[in-house]
């Protein structure tokens, strides 16, 4: 019998179920799992996404940070002899994930590649600062 253990808290087991986890402790941290190693010149972000094909991923750059959204479509269907529905399922998810890697740098300057599940993106860690030369507006 559980209540004669005197060792089980009924509080603790009721807040360890799946459904008192939050969603964002879940979700892309989960799936998305990342390293970032810094090298010489580049970080080198290491995303895995299994099951994932490389159509299935976009990366996006804008105001200096860097998006990783990884999207699936899945049907899985089966048939008896007589061509009648037994199962069919249906599966449609994504993730995504940012990082700030900067406003100086630019789509041209990340370098990406999908093997084996795993997502590889180079970035440059030191570009130089671009200023912006105020525009003169020349008045009549």
């Amino acid at each position: 019998m559980l209540l004669a253990n005197r060792n089980y808290n009924l509080f603790d087991e009721m807040f360890n179920d799946p459904f008192f986890t939050r969603p964002f402790e879940n979700a892309s941290s989960q799936i998305m799992k990342t390293d970032i190693h810094e090298t010489d010149g580049n970080y080198l972000i290491e995303m895995e996404l299994p099951g994932f094909t490389k159509e299935n991923i976009k990366a996006d750059l804008k105001n200096g940070y860097l998006t990783i959204t990884a999207e699936k479509n899945q049907t899985n269907e089966e048939k008896d002899a007589k061509g009648n529905c037994i199962r069919k399922e249906r599966y449609t998810g994504s993730c995504n994930r940012s990082f700030y890697v900067g406003e100086q740098v630019t789509q041209e300057d990340i370098k990406a590649a999908f093997k084996d599940g795993i997502l590889r993106l180079q970035v440059p860690k030191d570009l130089p600062q671009v200023t912006e030369q105020p525009k003169l507006i020349t008045i009549e």
